[in-house]
Protein backbone atom coordinates (compact mmCIF):
# COMPACT_ATOMS: atom_id res chain seq x y z
CA UNK A 1 0.00 0.00 0.00
CA UNK A 2 1.36 3.58 -0.33
CA UNK A 3 0.61 6.17 2.09
CA UNK A 4 -0.42 9.17 1.40
CA UNK A 5 -0.81 11.28 4.59
CA UNK A 6 -0.27 11.04 8.52
CA UNK A 7 -2.58 11.77 11.09
CA UNK A 8 -0.56 12.95 14.62
CA UNK A 9 -2.06 12.99 18.03
CA UNK A 10 -0.74 15.77 19.95
CA UNK A 11 -0.19 15.41 23.53
CA UNK A 12 2.81 12.95 24.80
CA UNK A 13 3.57 12.37 21.00
CA UNK A 14 4.19 15.87 19.24
CA UNK A 15 4.39 18.02 22.22
CA UNK A 16 6.10 16.42 25.84
CA UNK A 17 2.85 16.82 27.91
CA UNK A 18 3.87 14.54 30.67
CA UNK A 19 6.79 17.07 31.58
CA UNK A 20 4.85 19.85 31.01
CA UNK A 21 2.18 18.79 33.55
CA UNK A 22 4.48 17.76 36.31
CA UNK A 23 6.62 21.01 35.90
CA UNK A 24 3.44 23.11 35.89
CA UNK A 25 1.57 21.77 38.77
CA UNK A 26 4.35 21.80 41.14
CA UNK A 27 5.01 25.66 40.37
CA UNK A 28 1.72 26.12 40.71
CA UNK A 29 1.17 23.63 43.92
CA UNK A 30 4.03 25.86 44.92
CA UNK A 31 2.63 29.19 44.85
CA UNK A 32 -0.74 28.10 46.18
CA UNK A 33 0.75 26.96 49.63
CA UNK A 34 -0.29 23.40 48.80
CA UNK A 35 2.47 21.07 48.81
CA UNK A 36 2.43 20.27 52.19
CA UNK A 37 -0.82 18.83 52.45
CA UNK A 38 -0.23 16.45 50.01
CA UNK A 39 3.06 15.31 51.53
CA UNK A 40 5.67 16.92 49.21
CA UNK A 41 5.86 17.29 45.18
CA UNK A 42 6.31 13.86 43.79
CA UNK A 43 3.24 12.47 46.07
CA UNK A 44 1.06 15.53 44.94
CA UNK A 45 2.06 14.91 41.03
CA UNK A 46 0.92 11.79 41.57
CA UNK A 47 -2.34 12.14 42.54
CA UNK A 48 -2.84 14.61 40.23
CA UNK A 49 -1.73 12.03 37.15
CA UNK A 50 -4.27 9.09 39.04
CA UNK A 51 -7.56 12.13 38.98
CA UNK A 52 -6.56 13.17 35.75
CA UNK A 53 -6.16 9.61 33.97
CA UNK A 54 -9.29 8.60 35.92
CA UNK A 55 -11.51 11.81 34.97
CA UNK A 56 -10.34 11.84 31.38
CA UNK A 57 -11.60 8.30 30.94
CA UNK A 58 -14.96 9.96 31.84
CA UNK A 59 -14.89 12.30 29.51
CA UNK A 60 -13.65 9.53 27.04
CA UNK A 61 -16.30 7.60 27.90
CA UNK A 62 -18.56 10.43 26.83
CA UNK A 63 -20.21 10.71 30.64
CA UNK A 64 -18.41 14.46 31.19
CA UNK A 65 -18.03 17.44 28.76
CA UNK A 66 -14.54 18.71 28.35
CA UNK A 67 -15.01 21.85 30.93
CA UNK A 68 -16.41 19.36 33.26
CA UNK A 69 -13.95 16.55 33.77
CA UNK A 70 -11.69 19.27 34.27
CA UNK A 71 -13.50 20.59 36.98
CA UNK A 72 -14.00 17.48 38.50
CA UNK A 73 -10.06 16.97 38.32
CA UNK A 74 -9.83 20.18 40.75
CA UNK A 75 -12.77 19.32 42.61
CA UNK A 76 -11.77 15.85 43.42
CA UNK A 77 -8.08 16.71 43.92
CA UNK A 78 -8.59 19.39 46.20
CA UNK A 79 -11.41 17.21 48.29
CA UNK A 80 -13.62 20.57 48.29
CA UNK A 81 -16.87 21.13 47.04
CA UNK A 82 -16.37 24.17 44.70
CA UNK A 83 -19.11 26.02 42.02
CA UNK A 84 -17.62 25.87 38.45
CA UNK A 85 -16.11 29.49 38.33
CA UNK A 86 -13.84 28.56 41.71
CA UNK A 87 -12.72 25.12 39.98
CA UNK A 88 -12.18 27.03 36.79
CA UNK A 89 -10.09 30.14 38.48
CA UNK A 90 -8.17 27.49 40.00
CA UNK A 91 -7.41 25.27 36.64
CA UNK A 92 -6.75 28.38 34.83
CA UNK A 93 -3.99 29.13 37.25
CA UNK A 94 -2.73 26.02 37.07
CA UNK A 95 -2.57 26.44 33.06
CA UNK A 96 -0.47 29.61 33.10
CA UNK A 97 2.05 27.67 35.13
CA UNK A 98 1.57 24.51 32.32
CA UNK A 99 2.08 26.52 29.32
CA UNK A 100 5.24 28.62 30.16
CA UNK A 101 6.68 24.85 30.29
CA UNK A 102 5.04 23.55 26.89
CA UNK A 103 7.99 22.21 25.05
CA UNK A 104 8.32 19.92 21.51
CA UNK A 105 9.73 16.67 21.68
CA UNK A 106 13.19 16.95 20.02
CA UNK A 107 12.35 14.78 17.41
CA UNK A 108 9.79 16.05 16.10
CA UNK A 109 10.58 19.35 13.70
CA UNK A 110 13.08 16.72 11.70
CA UNK A 111 10.26 14.14 10.77
CA UNK A 112 7.78 16.84 10.09
CA UNK A 113 10.54 18.37 7.83
CA UNK A 114 11.16 15.07 6.06
CA UNK A 115 7.87 13.87 5.25
CA UNK A 116 6.56 18.05 4.16
CA UNK A 117 6.69 17.14 0.58
CA UNK A 118 6.16 13.96 0.28
CA UNK A 119 2.91 13.06 2.92
CA UNK A 120 -0.11 15.52 3.97
CA UNK A 121 -0.85 15.91 7.40
CA UNK A 122 -3.52 16.16 9.99
CA UNK A 123 -4.30 15.91 13.74
CA UNK A 124 -6.99 13.89 15.53
CA UNK A 125 -6.53 14.13 19.60
CA UNK A 126 -9.17 13.30 22.27
CA UNK A 127 -8.96 16.68 23.88
CA UNK A 128 -10.99 20.06 21.59
CA UNK A 129 -10.04 22.26 19.09
CA UNK A 130 -9.71 25.52 20.79
CA UNK A 131 -7.07 24.11 23.30
CA UNK A 132 -5.07 21.77 20.31
CA UNK A 133 -5.05 24.70 17.76
CA UNK A 134 -4.05 27.56 20.76
CA UNK A 135 -1.28 24.08 21.84
CA UNK A 136 -0.17 24.28 18.11
CA UNK A 137 0.13 27.65 17.42
CA UNK A 138 1.93 28.52 20.45
CA UNK A 139 4.61 25.58 19.55
CA UNK A 140 5.11 26.85 16.09
CA UNK A 141 3.30 24.04 14.13
CA UNK A 142 -0.26 25.11 13.38
CA UNK A 143 0.44 25.84 9.38
CA UNK A 144 1.83 22.18 9.05
CA UNK A 145 -1.59 20.29 9.59
CA UNK A 146 -4.70 20.56 6.75
CA UNK A 147 -7.06 20.24 9.51
CA UNK A 148 -7.18 19.70 13.15
CA UNK A 149 -9.87 17.32 14.49
CA UNK A 150 -10.71 16.67 18.30
CA UNK A 151 -13.03 14.35 19.80
CA UNK A 152 -15.39 17.33 21.63
CA UNK A 153 -16.18 18.64 18.48
CA UNK A 154 -16.72 15.35 16.86
CA UNK A 155 -18.49 13.42 19.27
CA UNK A 156 -16.35 10.49 19.00
CA UNK A 157 -13.20 9.92 21.15
CA UNK A 158 -10.30 7.54 19.99
CA UNK A 159 -10.31 4.22 20.39
CA UNK A 160 -13.05 4.61 18.38
CA UNK A 161 -13.27 3.49 14.77
CA UNK A 162 -15.60 6.54 13.86
CA UNK A 163 -12.42 9.00 14.79
CA UNK A 164 -9.74 7.81 13.16
CA UNK A 165 -12.06 7.64 10.47
CA UNK A 166 -13.18 11.23 10.45
CA UNK A 167 -10.05 12.37 10.43
CA UNK A 168 -9.29 9.88 6.56
CA UNK A 169 -12.28 11.52 5.40
CA UNK A 170 -11.23 15.33 6.45
CA UNK A 171 -8.56 14.46 4.30
CA UNK A 172 -10.70 12.65 1.41
CA UNK A 173 -8.10 9.51 2.02
CA UNK A 174 -9.38 5.76 2.23
CA UNK A 175 -8.11 4.49 5.38
CA UNK A 176 -5.50 2.38 4.11
CA UNK A 177 -3.96 5.49 2.75
CA UNK A 178 -3.30 7.05 6.16
CA UNK A 179 -0.89 6.40 8.99
CA UNK A 180 -2.20 7.24 12.70
CA UNK A 181 1.07 8.22 14.92
CA UNK A 182 0.34 8.07 18.68
CA UNK A 183 2.01 7.79 21.95
CA UNK A 184 -0.82 5.20 23.59
CA UNK A 185 -0.87 1.61 22.80
CA UNK A 186 -4.55 1.39 23.37
CA UNK A 187 -6.21 4.50 22.62
CA UNK A 188 -3.88 5.25 19.36
CA UNK A 189 -2.17 1.94 18.34
CA UNK A 190 -5.06 -0.57 18.57
CA UNK A 191 -7.84 1.68 17.71
CA UNK A 192 -6.14 2.96 14.75
CA UNK A 193 -5.18 -0.25 13.22
CA UNK A 194 -8.59 -1.86 14.13
CA UNK A 195 -9.87 1.33 12.14
CA UNK A 196 -8.43 0.53 9.16
CA UNK A 197 -5.37 2.90 9.10
CA UNK A 198 -1.82 2.05 9.15
CA UNK A 199 -0.68 2.64 12.94
CA UNK A 200 2.29 3.89 14.23
CA UNK A 201 2.90 3.08 17.85
CA UNK A 202 5.87 5.85 19.08
CA UNK A 203 6.55 4.26 22.17
CA UNK A 204 8.46 6.87 24.43
CA UNK A 205 8.54 5.10 27.70
CA UNK A 206 5.77 6.34 29.79
CA UNK A 207 3.73 4.38 32.20
CA UNK A 208 0.78 3.25 29.84
CA UNK A 209 3.65 2.09 27.31
CA UNK A 210 5.60 0.01 30.02
CA UNK A 211 2.23 -1.76 31.15
CA UNK A 212 0.81 -2.39 27.85
CA UNK A 213 0.00 -6.24 26.49
CA UNK A 214 0.11 -7.30 23.06
CA UNK A 215 -0.82 -4.47 20.66
CA UNK A 216 -0.95 -4.39 17.03
CA UNK A 217 1.18 -1.53 15.30
CA UNK A 218 4.18 -0.56 14.18
CA UNK A 219 6.58 0.33 17.52
CA UNK A 220 9.16 3.00 16.79
CA UNK A 221 11.23 4.27 19.66
CA UNK A 222 11.77 7.90 17.83
CA UNK A 223 9.92 9.32 14.96
CA UNK A 224 13.25 9.25 13.43
CA UNK A 225 11.78 5.82 12.33
CA UNK A 226 8.87 7.41 10.80
CA UNK A 227 9.90 8.77 7.44
CA UNK A 228 11.36 5.01 6.25
CA UNK A 229 8.03 3.30 7.74
CA UNK A 230 5.70 5.01 5.73
CA UNK A 231 7.10 5.67 2.48
CA UNK A 232 7.57 1.66 2.41
CA UNK A 233 4.75 0.18 0.65
CA UNK A 234 3.43 -2.36 3.85
CA UNK A 235 0.59 -5.09 3.13
CA UNK A 236 -2.15 -3.84 5.91
CA UNK A 237 -3.02 -6.73 8.07
CA UNK A 238 0.39 -7.62 8.79
CA UNK A 239 2.05 -5.20 11.18
CA UNK A 240 3.95 -6.14 13.45
CA UNK A 241 3.43 -7.38 17.24
CA UNK A 242 4.86 -6.71 20.34
CA UNK A 243 4.44 -7.24 24.00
Amino acid sequence: MTIRAVVWDVDDTLFDYTTADREGMRAHLAAEGQLARYGGAEAALARWREITDRQWARYAAGEVTFPDQRRDRVRVFLDAELTDAEADAWFQRYLGYYEAAWRLFPDVLPALEALAASHRHAVLSNSSITVQEHKLRALGLLDRFESVLCAAELGVSKPQPGAFLAACEALRLPPHEVAYVGDHPEIDGRGAAEAGLMSVWIDRGTACAQAAGEVVAHRISTLAELPALVRTDTRFGAPSTFG
